[in-house]
């Protein structure tokens, strides 16, 4: 659906008058787009401490354009503010501040950045989790971090972003996926994320193709996010397989034909799915994501037991029993990816959505109590939590109601499906084992939640 406020705001008129009147200026978001060979279309400025050298060690082929900055600018090509070129991407490891007084470098760097930043550029600040350091000083710097990284972020403009990734022990060979996502148009409608990143022994070995010789199971798959999930997944070079009830079997069928891929139409709540959705998957999954979901949406007072039920079934009961069969079987493969569509009500709720909140809520539980077992095994389990994005859902909410939720982020605007599926696309690559467990928002940092 058309926004047409931004529509306005980035005309020439537009432009003038919501200056005039101080009125939210967001600018159209720049997205990956097909044919694109690297993720960083720009200059990128490396500074900080020691990992910005592993980071220097892969960096040309993120971009060409390298340059660095600080104390002893010796990693590339020095940038000097006001004189170097528009930075197009970030990155600065803050894993060495270890006291109050080292925090003033936060200052230092970034104070000099914030009128040389480019259009939709992306920021990255590395730590170390704090809770892993033992120091009480040094633990308290690095959860410092997250604050001046949130509080940055909403002060960025131009359709800029900004990540803080805690680095563990070990892990450090795992940031070129990571920075490949955070640093180009994959991550637009993200911002304001604290990740932390774990050693892995899964690598990417072809970044053109990172999902290649990958079986993906989407649910949910026939239209909107689901459809865009399959979409990005057979892009990456994943073989996808696409489920939904046996009403979308048309759209379903069209899409996987048009992808490559083949599909299955299934009610997932009935008794025998996880049975019949084992005997359609003979050759087992390295990828599984659970996006089919519906709303019912009422107060508290004025919900029915209908629909609660539909919505607790479809939303978290389904994906429990099923992933829980696929695990039992065998069928879900060593190293498979999970991820699983929650929401941003399921972090922060929302009036009128208490059954809707507390499914994705759930989902949310149990990527963090199913990873330390699936770690065994090598898998990932993942929620993404989308905020307000432009689906034929929102479209149907009142004119007010959804302006408000476009606005209230600091990317001043309401996200794609595609947005969603990059960062699904993301959490189902080998190198992504380092992340689990945990909640990525693609929200353009909603006031809503944390």
């Amino acid at each position: 659906m058309s926004d047409r406020y931004i529509d306005f705001a980035n005309s020439s008129i537009g432009h003038r008058l919501v200056g005039a009147l101080g009125l939210p200026s967001p600018v159209r978001l720049e997205r990956w787009q097909a044919g694109r060979l690297r993720p960083v279309d720009g200059a990128l400025l490396l500074g900080g401490g020691p990992l910005s050298e592993h980071v220097g060690a892969f960096a040309n082929r993120l971009t060409d354009a390298i340059y660095s900055y600080g104390a002893e600018p010796s990693l590339a090509t020095a940038w000097i503010p006001g004189h170097g070129p528009k930075l197009k991407a970030v990155v600065f490891d803050a894993s060495h501040l270890q006291h109050t007084d080292q925090l003033k470098q936060l200052r230092e760097f970034f104070q000099p950045l914030m009128k040389n930043l480019a259009s939709s550029a992306h920021l990255v600040i590395l730590g170390r989790a704090p809770e892993t350091l033992r120091e009480p000083f040094a633990a308290s710097a690095q959860r410092a971090l997250e604050g001046f990284s949130r509080s940055l972020a909403k002060e960025l403009r131009s359709g800029s972003t900004l990540q803080l990734l805690y680095v563990g022990a070990g892990a450090e060979d795992q940031l070129e996926g990571p920075l490949r996502f955070f640093l180009s148009p994959k991550s637009a409608f993200v911002s304001g994320q604290v990740i932390r990143l774990n050693a892995c022994a899964t690598q990417v070995t072809d970044w053109t193709r990172p999902l290649a010789g990958r079986k993906a199971l989407v649910t949910g798959a026939a239209r909107g996010i689901g459809a865009s999930i399959a979409e990005t997944l057979a892009r990456d070079g994943a073989e996808v397989i696409l489920l939904d009830v046996p009403p979308a079997k048309t759209d379903l069928d069209a899409l996987a034909a048009r992808l490559g891929g083949r599909s299955i139409t299934l009610d997932i709540c009935a008794e025998d799915a996880a049975a019949q959705l084992i005997e359609h998957l003979p050759d087992g999954l390295d990828i599984l994501v659970h996006n089919a979901g519906i709303t019912r949406d009422k107060t508290l007072a004025n919900m029915t037991p209908e629909f609660w039920d539909a919505v607790l079934a479809v939303n978290l009961n389904a994906p429990q029993v099923l992933t829980q069969a696929l695990l039992e079987h065998g069928t879900l493969r060593d190293n498979a990816r999970l991820v699983l569509l929650a929401s941003i009500s399921g972090i922060a709720g929302n009036r009128g959505q208490t059954n809707y909140a507390a499914s994705k809520a759930g989902l949310i539980g149990l990527a963090q109590a199913w990873a330390p077992t699936l770690l065994e095994r090598g898998i990932s389990i993942n929620a993404v939590a989308p905020g307000f994005i432009e689906t034929q859902m929102t479209a149907h909410i009142p004119f007010a109601l959804r302006e408000a939720g476009r606005r209230m982020s600091s990317l001043g605007q309401g996200g794609l499906p595609q947005d969603v599926a990059e960062a699904v696309a993301w959490l189902a690559q080998p190198g992504s084992g380092a992340f689990t467990g945990q909640a990525l928002r693609v929200c353009g940092q909603s006031v809503l939640g944390a």
